[in-house]
Parts: C-alpha cells; structure tokens; sequence
C-alpha cells in the first residue's frame, strides 16, 4: 500500500495511509424516515478524517455555531460536536474537523474578518476555544471564496495572513488545518495563492463537482473526469482532471490534493423527452426529493432508489466515464451522478496521480441504509478499496 505524504503532516495524530475525507451536513438530523442522518449513522472506520458541517462567523469576527441546540449540549441540547468526535473511541485513528464557513455562510463576513491581524486574531482565538472544548482535531476553513462573492481583491492576500496565523497557533496545540477550495478556474485564478497556500495547509479538499447544475439551461455532468467530446471553449475547464492537475501546477504538491467526489445528483427536467443527452435543452431543475427538499438536487439514496424502483436506464456517454439518467414519465428528469464504477475510475485516478486521496460531500446523501447495494457506504468503501489496493 502507498503511503500518502499527508501522515508527516498530522503532527500527534495516528499515520494513516490514505486520505478519505468525510463532509458531514449536520442539518440532515432533520430529515424524515429513512433521510433522517445523525452522527449514530456515521460508520467511522470507513474515513481518514471527518468533518462536522458547519460552524459560521459572527459580526464580532468570533466563530459561530450555527445550530446550538443541535451542535451543543447546553439547554437540553443534542450534542452534536461532543458525539462527532466521540466518533474516535470506535476509531482511534479518525481524525475529526470542525467544518468552518461553506455556499450558505457566503463570503463577505469572512472578507471582513481575514481584513485586519486584529480581526483574523480574534477569528483564531475563538476558534481555538471551541476546538480543544469538544475534542476536534483541528478544522477544514471553506470559505467560498477569497475576493468573490462580495469579497474584495486584497482577500487572496488576508487569506494567506489568516492560514499563516492559523497554522501557527493550531501547531502550538497539536491541531490540523485544512482548506475546501473552489475547482474553477476562474475562481481559483481570482482566489489563491497557491504557492503560499502549500506551506500552511494539511490538505486541500478539491470541489470537483458543481461544474454543471440546474443554474445552466441544458444538460451536463457535474463531475466529469475528463471532458465531454462536444465540449468546446471554456467547457474544457470544467472537468476533474483540468482542476487537479492546474492545482499542482499552479504549485500545490499532489500529496495535499484530495479529489472531491459528489455523494449526490445534479438534475434537470428535460424540455423534451426525446432529446435526452448531453446538451440537451433544459430550461428548469428536476423535481426536489424525498429527503434534501431541493429542486435540481437529489441525494444519491433518492435517486438510486427512483432507479431501482422505476427501471430508469443508467447511461454513459461516450468518452466520459460517469452514469446520467433519465425519465420522461418522471417530470421529464434527466440526472448526472457517480455510481460504484465511476466512483472506482476516479478512486484509481487518484491513486495513479499520486493524490492524497478523495473527499466526499457528503456522508448523509450516500446509500447508507445500504438499500441499493449489498452493503451500506457502498460508494465510499468502493474507493477506499480501489485507492488501497
């Protein structure tokens, strides 16, 4: 097995041999039936590191928690932080993060708060408190993203002040830092120093997926390896493969780059049922599921279960690697996704590329019951076979 250059990084903390990144969206405890997902549901021994989604920022530049009663145990709270990193008494060597920022946090308060030492001071403090109070291991920063968004450009210089300030007062506690970073290239361009970002960060979690959605009037995969033949102009960006390897030419070793792998579908509904490929016309999302109440979205639990019950076909495309599906009967849906083929091309991509390994978002949109496969997680412990062997 491949030792990744990740185990010099992490300081105390257990060796481990591969990266398997586990975002946790927190909010899913509030789902019904079979949707429903807590820290209970999380199988610990199937992630390298896991991360508790989210904590926020406050007007005061101190981190937020964004759920009390959820996330704390005050006022007959839940628990959540304490349980999560409770994970490593059945897995000694799973390191958990607290998840700061993510797409609802937006980035002007962090903008705001990376403007000034006294304010990035402040941030870090705060944070520091709240890590060694409930036992993380260290924190996954996901602002999206230094100078968009209402950012500004003096943002890709602060970022670098705040991860600088960061890693040193996490290192004099024996905690880890890792970032959740655009795959676009027009935001990294915009964002990071990339350079400068090697030298303080454990990983870089790669969002490799989002590349198409119901946002565009026609018919893509979110998360495509390579590019599709028909693509043309700036499409070619858009792929996996593009965003690793501009990472590592723009200087981020490949051994801090995990490779983000989507947990969940992209959808539209089709203007028509006959035309039903790649680039077919498209001009709203795809009905909201059961569980993630998201027109455009649904979690890979929902949409193989409508696969399974209907008889939907799963197709490739030709010279692409990952599974679409459709159903005229089905409000014309039309979905991209990765299923236990895809996600084990990209799990040996990684591998080939000497990466640190992969990332999922998230853990509550996977099969986990195990109702489409013969076993629960089937999509994680699928890459984690094929990155290990």
């Amino acid at each position: 097995m491949k030792l990744s250059a990740l185990c010099i990084l992490v300081l105390t903390f257990s060796i481990a041999e591969s990266a398997m990144v586990c975002y946790f969206g927190s909010w899913a405890t509030y789902r019904y039936s079979d949707g429903k997902f807590d820290v209970e549901n999380i199988d610990p021994s199937i992630c390298t590191h896991a991360v508790y989604g989210f904590a926020g920022l406050n007007t005061n530049n101190t981190i937020a928690v964004l759920d009390p009663y959820n996330d704390l145990c005050d006022n007959y709270g839940k628990c959540g932080y304490n349980k999560f990193t409770g994970l490593k008494d059945q897995n000694a060597a799973l390191l958990t993060l607290l998840g700061v920022g993510g797409w609802n946090e937006g980035s002007t308060k962090y903008s705001y708060m990376a403007s000034t030492a006294a304010n990035r001071q402040t941030f870090i403090e705060s944070t520091i408190r709240l890590l060694l109070l409930h036992n993380f291991d260290g924190i996954d920063f996901d602002w999206q993203y230094p100078t968009l968004r209402g950012g500004v450009a003096a943002d890709r210089e602060n970022f670098i002040s705040l991860l600088s300030e960061l890693r040193g007062a996490l290192d004099a506690v024996g905690l880890i830092l890792t970032v959740g970073v655009s795959a676009v290239k027009t935001s990294i361009d915009s964002a990071y120093d990339i350079p400068s970002m090697a030298q303080y960060v454990d990983l870089v979690n790669l969002m490799t997926y989002d590349f198409y959605g119901a946002w565009d009037p026609f018919t893509q995969h979110q998360s495509g390896l390579y590019a599709y033949p028909g693509d043309t102009g700036d499409s070619i960006y858009l792929t996996q493969n593009f965003s690793v390897n501009y990472w590592i030419e723009g200087g981020m070793p490949s051994t801090k780059i995990t490779l983000g792998i989507p947990l969940f579908a992209r959808c539209w509904s089709l203007d028509s049922e006959t035309v039903n490929g790649y680039y077919a016309p498209a001009q709203n999302p795809g009905p909201a599921g059961p569980y993630t109440q998201t027109p455009g979205l649904l979690g890979y639990n929902e949409l193989c279960d409508l696969i399974n019950k209907n008889s939907w076909p799963v197709l490739v495309a030709e010279g692409c690697n990952e599974p679409y599906t459709y159903s005229a009967a089905y409000q014309k849906i039309w979905c991209s996704f990765e299923n236990h083929d895809s996600v084990a091309i990209k799990a040996q991509y990684a591998k080939d590329n000497n990466l640190a390994g992969l990332m999922v978002w998230s853990l509550e949109t996977e099969d986990f019951h195990g109702y489409c496969s013969s076993r629960p997680y089937d999509l994680i412990k699928t890459m984690n076979e094929v990155f290990d062997a």
